[in-house]
């Protein structure tokens, strides 16, 4: 029976990311968003979700399964590995943000948003996704919304170079005070609690790796438990559980949601 959390032998940082092509990462987005949903998927399943034959599938599932990124058994049931969990979780936080972008923010109909978001998610970079968080986070955490893009350069909230706002923000020091003592790391919540990502700090690789997640600004996070050495913490959110490393749960800055 498929599992999310077979990540406890081994954290994302010592699983290695692959490439592939665009048609195979659509297929391990299928793949993933079927397991989460159905917790199984099969090829029929798979077919219909891509609108393709049935045999243009097993070839497909023969290439992934040869890499290492599913388990294909019996010619009907497929499941991911770890690694393979992965890079399906790194191409569905790419076409989420980008939906959420063309859709919440510029206002395109959901319908071409999506497309959009499948056409754009397999050439966004690393850098195009970091910048598009942050776009995302500045929403969320300055309280004036007003000309937001020009702003967004100069924004303290989420600039952490910047002692304050230079963009005529009227935001006061006591205000930006008050916003930033409602936030917490994720460190710091305790198993049965779930709150709400606000931004990701921090810098390079680790930042990325956490973006891959799916960890991103709006995702809800239910708190699940620690391990008996206090590190890793466990975590879901979408229907998926993940551990993360207590250096990079302290990343993760959240509001706690209020019962």
């Amino acid at each position: 029976m498929p599992s999310y959390g077979r990540c406890a032998y081994m954290t994302d940082e010592e699983i290695p990311m692959v490439q592939l092509s665009e048609s195979l990462e659509d297929y391990m987005e299928t793949i993933f968003e079927l397991v989460r949903d159905n917790k199984l998927a099969r090829i029929k399943d798979i077919a219909k979700a891509r609108d393709v034959r049935s045999a243009s599938v097993i070839p497909a599932m023969r290439r992934l399964s040869e890499m290492g990124l599913i388990t294909y058994e019996k010619r009907e049931y497929i499941d991911l590995t770890p690694a393979g969990e992965r890079v399906a979780r790194r191409v569905y936080a790419r076409h989420r943000l980008l939906t959420r972008f063309f859709r919440d923010i510029l206002g395109i109909p959901n319908e071409f948003a999506q497309k959009d978001a499948c056409a754009l998610e397999h050439s966004l970079s690393d850098v195009g996704m970091d910048y598009i968080v942050r776009f995302f986070e500045f929403i969320q955490s300055c309280p004036e919304g007003g000309d937001v893009i020009s702003r967004l350069q100069s924004c303290a909230l989420v600039n952490s170079d910047k002692k304050q706002c230079t963009g005529g923000c009227t935001v006061q020091r006591n205000e930006r005070q008050v916003i930033a003592e409602q936030m917490k790391s994720l460190r710091e919540m305790k198993p049965g609690q779930s709150c709400n990502v606000v931004r990701i700090s921090g810098t390079g690789a680790i930042r990325q790796r956490i973006l891959d997640m799916g960890l991103m600004p709006g995702i809800n996070i239910y708190v699940e438990r620690l391990s008996p050495a206090g590190d890793p913490m466990w975590i879901k959110f979408q229907g998926s559980q993940l551990s993360l490393r207590l250096k990079e749960a302290q990343m993760v800055l959240v509001e706690p949601e209020v019962k």
